[in-house]
């Protein structure tokens, strides 16, 4: 269901003694990453006797989850914050599945999604918050373990929930390379991990204010910050702006359409902050997205 990606060199941003390369993550068919872990979990609650699952998301997971619910061949809702393009929930529809507008963030659609799972053969699928749903993403590790010539030092993701976060460490765990530090890029206006390590606890954002609407977890998740504390994890912040302009930068550069919530982690390698130039081997998670099309890109390139 879900496809091995390409990892492309950056050639524009390797330097002499250094390399980038890109994880292409929005080459997924439900346009990112998520589909890896949706595909484990929605497979394992179909074979637990699932008849009808049931996500909540403002655009990539739940994407993911109608995708994998179609392929599994059982019905799929998915409850949507008022902040949803109606674009995106046009595409949902396309894959089959029931859609529910609910609240003014993530947090209230996913307490609505889980009232209606309430009986034995209705499933809850969360877009970051499950275990079934690191270990599909975890898989991007084992993919660059084939594919890179030498470990990376580093690898740059964008966090929102913590989701994609969880998996990749425990990928590294995994393939014995927990040496490796993950750069952890939030928007200024959705630094619910940021301000969680700062605090040493967790902590919830009063609201949401970005661009990148897919970061818009006002909580992250518990095992997100656990791994902070544990592993190589450095959180850093950009603005809306490095984001946009980076989406704008690399439509241009590689042909791809992505979000802001995933321009967060290119505009890292473009704007090359101190915090990065420590490192020789490098790898960008380019996530995807689906919240976004070419008049948008347009308008953040002018």
């Amino acid at each position: 269901m879900y496809l091995k990606t390409p990892l492309i060199d950056m050639l524009n941003q390797n330097k002499v003694g250094r390399s980038i390369k890109l994880k292409m993550e929005a080459y997924q068919p439900s346009g990112s990453f998520k589909l890896r872990g949706m595909e484990f979990l929605c497979r394992y609650e179909v074979e637990a006797g699932a008849t009808h699952l049931v996500s909540s998301s403002g655009g990539n997971a739940g994407l993911s989850a109608a995708y994998a619910g179609r392929k599994l061949g059982v019905k799929t809702t998915v409850v949507l914050p008022v902040t949803t393009p109606s674009s995106v929930i046009k595409k949902l529809e396309l894959e089959g599945a029931e859609t529910i507008v609910f609240g003014e963030a993530w947090d209230e659609a996913n307490d609505y999604a889980l009232e209606l799972t309430r009986d034995d053969t209705t499933a809850y699928i969360p877009p970051f918050e499950h275990p079934k749903l690191w270990e599909g993403h975890s898989t991007i590790v084992d993919e660059l373990k084939e594919d890179c010539d030498v470990q990376p030092d580093l690898i740059i993701l964008s966090v929102g929930g913590g989701g994609l976060l969880c998996g990749i460490v425990e990928g590294l765990k995994r393939n014995n390379w927990t040496d490796t530090s993950i750069l952890a890029v939030e928007t200024e206006g959705a630094a619910s991990l940021y301000g969680a390590v700062k605090a040493d606890k967790l902590i919830k954002l009063d609201k949401i204010d970005t661009v990148a609407t897919s970061l818009g977890a006002k909580t992250v998740s518990p095992k997100a910050l656990e791994y902070s504390k544990k592993y190589n994890v450095i959180p850093h912040l950009v603005t809306d702006e490095a984001a946009t302009k980076a989406c704008a930068r690399f439509a241009d550069e590689y042909r791809t359409l992505v979000e802001p919530a995933c321009g967060a982690s290119i505009s890292v390698v473009y704007d090359n902050p101190e915090v990065i130039k420590r490192f020789k081997n490098i790898v960008v998670i380019v996530c995807g997205g689906a919240k976004v099309d070419l008049d948008e890109i347009i308008e953040w390139r002018k």
